[in-house]
């Protein structure tokens, strides 16, 4: 396919996800409403969740250096950080970027392999997706609210494919020769040239995933997770009290926690820059069905939550994004040259 053409159904998609989703998160809002509610929120609550915002992002670079550990020799935490801010920056510009943003910064700056880097990177998404579920169990355990929002049926597809990449994983972290021999078994064959170059990328991204395979790390890794989500969780819970709602529900952290664990899934998902759209349609739809409130106030709350955390990561990141000397986004072809390497 054109590249061309590919980037252009891909801004399509985006720009129909976040129409059709702000639709659906607006479909019931009283605008006149919406404006005396974010006219009258409390915004030094929204300001006191800043510096957590940020320590939720140094804590995911500091849990980065300990998965770098046993592969290369790590710089300084904040140059991790820098590398994360500017990924985030990019996720809020384009959607999913910073992926591949945040490991070509730090490879840049520390002239170490992209592509193990890059595997770091796909380990921290099976980490934070396998922590949410964790984190789900423990909260659906207390709290049997959660079931008005689950899904009435869940594409199967979803579940293959995350099945998929849990195999992949376990393959090639512990029984690395299987790949190599399914490698050379379908894929030589048909192309040495291909063969070739599959199989010297999967030694790079062997060595991303070797953290796994390292049980001294194993709690480090747990808590580190589980102090992110915790931190992902408290912006929620305080900006509750910016809002005259919290004065009749007296919602607490374990209600923060549940609206994380349903951003969590559709930010992890969306194809939107920021989750723009997607964010609002799932905080709104949770906080109207779960605490039964006007889908205006659950809006505007979602609103203040979601402005407040990508107003910091645009901020913060476009600061450091100069300090790494970037001239944007790299190219497919610079992407290539990285890997390669």
């Amino acid at each position: 396919m054109n590249k061309i053409v590919s980037k252009i159904i891909k801004v399509v998609i985006s720009v129909v996800l976040v129409i059709g989703s702000m639709y659906w998160a607006m479909k019931n809002v009283n605008f006149s409403d919406l404006i005396v509610i974010l006219k009258n929120v409390n915004y030094l609550w929204v300001i006191v969740t800043i510096p957590i915002v940020l320590l939720s992002h140094w804590v995911r670079a500091i849990r980065w250096k300990t998965m770098l550990k046993p592969i290369m020799n790590v710089g300084s935490t904040y140059n991790l950080f820098s590398a994360v801010m500017v990924g985030y920056f990019f996720n809020n510009i384009i959607p999913r970027g910073g992926e591949f943003i945040r490991p070509y910064v730090y490879s840049k700056r520390e002239k170490v392999s992209f592509s193990s880097l890059f595997a770091t990177i796909l380990v921290e998404r099976v980490l934070d997706v396998l922590f949410l579920m964790i984190i789900f169990a423990c909260v659906f355990a207390f709290s049997h609210r959660i079931l008005n929002i689950l899904p009435k049926d869940i594409d199967p597809k979803y579940l293959i494919i995350l099945a998929l990449l849990f195999i992949f994983i376990l393959l090639s972290t512990f029984f690395p020769p299987i790949v190599h021999f399914l490698l050379k078994t379908f894929i030589k064959p048909i192309s040495n040239k291909f063969y070739e170059r599959a199989s010297e990328i999967f030694v790079k991204l062997e060595k991303g995933f070797s953290i796994i395979k390292k049980p001294s790390q194993y709690l480090r890794l747990s808590a580190e997770s589980l102090f992110i989500w915790l931190l992902y969780s408290l912006p929620l819970y305080f900006i509750f009290f910016a809002f005259p709602f919290q004065a009749r529900l007296g919602l607490g952290i374990e209600d923060a926690i549940m609206l994380v664990i349903v951003a969590g899934v559709g930010v992890s998902i969306a194809p939107s820059p920021g989750a723009i759209g997607v964010y609002h349609a799932l905080i709104t739809t949770a906080m109207t069905q779960l605490y039964n409130i006007s889908s205006t106030e659950a809006f505007a709350y979602a609103t203040v939550t979601h402005a407040m955390s990508r107003i910091v990561e645009l901020a913060v990141g476009a600061g450091f994004f100069f300090r790494e000397n970037l001239k944007g986004f790299p190219s497919n072809e610079m992407m290539n040259e990285e890997i390669k390497k």
